[in-house]
């Protein structure tokens, strides 16, 4: 009988190389990023910031009043915290990663007053401003955000918020432009922003009729849609607005009286316009009918289950219908925001992308209306620095500040947001069994 030679049994170890030992993680990038980003400010801001330099960080509108900050000294005391922050997220004990979590998020927090303070140092920069900037940059993207989740959270994936936004703003300004001749300012301001609405819930049908009825792709339907908006708008600017290129007025403020004397957030949250409260309102009523309504109950179950939901006696396809259009309403809505609440006029392709931030924010929030406003405040908070740092002079080419928002969309989606989890049934058509 043939015997097996012990070399033959035997398993061969197999050998760990340097690359097996070093997990690459999240956290651990950034905690590199952070780590050589101190360094860099204790190097640099010793040699060209003096000890007894300061930057004034106003609250009032005067930009008089303020909280003197030591440059050097905050930006050092700044800098230890990123590089010893960095340092103990490294460290290999997985039983402290919710405090290596948090410490990285108070010094994300930190960088903006960091860069404002290092930019401004011997100045003065206004924080209420930048407050009142960043809340109202962020009205589109919360807004578009919403019109996302409204769609997705039933199960129809919607890119076309862009071209939903787009078509509002067209269509609510040429309306506007053709009745404000005619009759009351404040009645033209009305039925062109009710028109926006209405062009966005039309581009929202279509959107709609070729996903959900014909089963489109939902990703191919939305592109189109995003396409045809670029092309309708360009010809009606070209055909109705090029004779009337005069900047009509917007709409007027609506203060709120006493809460608009509270410091710093007073100006920033109660002395708007009108399309910028319905956006605070739409994420309230938008939390309550999600969470607490059996509308909501419904249009959950189905975007995670539509067969479930379907057996219980919900009409899965009318029920995205409905959803589809109410996000094409939101989406025109915001879409009103850039020409009748802020420019009072309109250009081509004006959204530049917000449409697509807007989703970046619905994902931020991890699909939920308190998530996607945080998310769209971040944004909102990113292009307002990119333009204080164009007020303040700093010496980088004014296109590269404008890349701001752009690029934090890029570092939120691929390194912040982690592992997303969108209703199951999102993008998915409902085939009735």
């Amino acid at each position: 009988m043939a015997t097996s030679s012990p070399t033959m049994n035997s398993t061969v170890p197999e050998v760990e190389s340097w690359r097996d030992r070093i997990k690459i993680t999240r956290m651990g990038v950034f905690a590199v990023l952070f780590i050589v980003l101190g360094a860099w400010v204790l190097i640099s801001v010793p040699r060209n910031v003096g000890p007894n330099i300061t930057t004034l960080l106003t609250v009032d509108a005067t930009g008089n009043e303020g909280i003197p900050v030591p440059t050097l000294g905050f930006s050092i005391v700044v800098s230890l915290l990123y590089i010893a922050g960095g340092l103990f997220v490294l460290l290999p004990m997985p039983a402290l990663s919710r405090y290596k979590f948090w410490w990285l998020l108070i010094n994300g927090l930190l960088l903006i007053p960091l860069m404002l303070v290092i930019i401004a140092a011997g100045s003065k920069t206004n924080i209420t401003v930048m407050f009142t900037e960043s809340f109202r940059l962020s009205t589109p993207i919360i807004m578009g955000a919403l019109a996302g989740l409204w769609a997705e959270s039933s199960g129809v994936t919607n890119i076309a918020i862009e071209g939903m936004m787009l078509a509002g703003a067209c269509i609510g300004f040429v309306i506007y432009s053709l009745l404000a001749a005619t009759m009351d300012l404040a009645t033209a301001q009305l039925i062109a922003v009710i028109s926006a609405v209405i062009a966005g819930a039309a581009m929202a049908a279509l959107h709609a009729w070729l996903s959900i009825t014909f089963k489109t792709n939902q990703v191919v339907s939305g592109t189109v849609i995003n396409i045809l908006a670029i092309g309708l708008t360009s010809y009606l600017r070209r055909e109705v607005l090029v004779s009337s290129e005069a900047t009509r007025s917007t709409l007027a403020p609506l203060p709120i009286p006493g809460l608009i004397n509270i410091p710093v957030v007073g100006t920033a949250l109660f002395d708007g316009k009108p399309i910028f409260y319905s956006m605070i309102i739409l994420v309230i009523v938008s939390h309550i009918v999600l969470y607490y309504t059996r509308w909501g109950l419904r249009r959950r179950a189905v975007g995670e289950n539509p067969h479930a939901a379907d057996t219980l006696g919900i009409n899965v396809n009318r029920n995205r219908w409905t959803n589809v259009i109410i996000s094409g309403m939101i989406a025109g809505l915001a879409g009103a925001w850039f020409t009748l609440e802020t420019t009072g006029a309109f250009d081509d392709q004006m959204t530049a992308g917000k449409g697509f931030i807007a989703l970046a924010a619905m994902i931020f929030g991890n699909w939920t209306p308190f998530g996607a406003a945080a998310g769209g405040l971040l944004f909102g908070f990113s292009e307002a620095l990119g333009q204080r740092f164009q007020f303040l002079g700093v010496p980088i080419p004014a296109q590269f500040l404008q890349m701001v928002p752009y690029f934090v969309t890029i570092v939120v989606l691929a390194g912040l947001i982690g592992k997303a989890h969108p209703p199951k049934a999102d993008g998915v058509p409902f085939e009735k069994e």
